[in-house]
């Protein structure tokens, strides 16, 4: 009975921090709705008098625990493969599993901000030589062009800052042009030289630059899409070595303990496990090899 009574009183005490989490989390989502609706449009919600310090910094933490959060989800196989097989060798690879998970999901992260950066670039281009066909100068172009498009990447500011202040606009773009994914400003930086000192027309240029830079773009797109039934084998390739233990268990027979509890077996999962890494490791880098520019 005392047990009973413990049990329901840890319950009901989740329960209710659970509610007051989710109350909290609610009223926050409610004051910063508030605020963008009071918010002229463009104003940083994170630069309003009344918005909590951890605004800034809030983005940045869930998208670390979501990374987290994937990095972590091959130890629940592992953790259920050593109950099953009464071993804990599947333990320690689920441990060694944990960084080679966030090092992939890292690579993916940096893949996908250096396409976005790559597509912000495009509609940089085409807003800039929009603005100058409506009869802006170059520098207000670039100016509203990069605030609405944010295409100029981390070194915004330098280069914002070279254009206002009569700096060297060129150089300050071929130095942001150093970020992974923003190649496409080498060639924004080439056509403002072109511009400025021969007098030709930017707005020309740029649309050029922004016709090369989505060609290229579908040109990407095309590819992934017909390596895609390459990435398709590869996951098939990884996924084998579990097709062999459900038919293991399917004829009726203990894959697991004679993997984990023989000799034969720890021989058999050793070399097993080398092939498949080095069958993994080169059939995803064929596949990485083709989809290099």
């Amino acid at each position: 009975m005392t047990a009973l009574t413990m049990s329901l009183t840890v319950f009901a005490a989740v329960l209710c921090a659970g509610g007051a989490v989710r109350l909290a989390v609610g009223q926050e989502r409610g004051l910063r709705r508030a605020r963008r609706l009071l918010t002229a449009p463009g104003a940083s919600v994170a630069a309003m008098p009344g918005a909590p310090p951890w605004e800034r910094w809030l983005p940045e933490a869930r998208e670390r625990a979501r990374r987290l959060h994937g990095k972590w989800l091959c130890l629940p196989p592992a953790v259920l493969l050593a109950l099953l097989g009464e071993s804990v060798l599947p333990l320690f690879g689920g441990v060694l599993a944990v960084p080679l998970v966030g090092r992939w999901l890292r690579a993916r992260e940096r893949r996908k901000a250096r396409e976005r950066l790559a597509d912000r670039i495009v509609a940089l281009c085409g807003t800039a030589a929009g603005e100058l066909r409506a009869g802006m100068q170059p520098t207000q172009a670039l100016l509203a062009a990069a605030g609405s498009t944010g295409g100029l990447g981390s070194a915004e500011g330098a280069v914002l800052a070279a254009a206002r202040f009569g700096g060297d606009v060129p150089d300050a773009l071929r130095k942001a042009a150093r970020e992974p994914g923003a190649d496409g400003l080498v060639g924004l930086a080439a056509c403002w030289r072109v511009a400025v000192d021969g007098g030709a027309g930017l707005a020309a240029g740029l649309d050029r630059l922004d016709a090369a830079l989505r060609a290229e773009r579908e040109q990407r797109e095309g590819l992934r899409a017909q390596l895609a039934g390459a990435w398709a084998t590869v996951v098939v390739l990884a996924l084998l070595p579990v097709v062999g233990l459900a038919l293991g268990w399917a004829l009726g027979a203990d894959p697991l303990r004679v993997l984990l509890h023989t000799p034969a077996g720890l021989g058999c999962l050793a070399v097993g496990g080398l092939l498949e890494g080095a069958g993994l490791w080169w059939a995803a880098r064929i596949v990485r090899t083709g989809e290099a520019p």
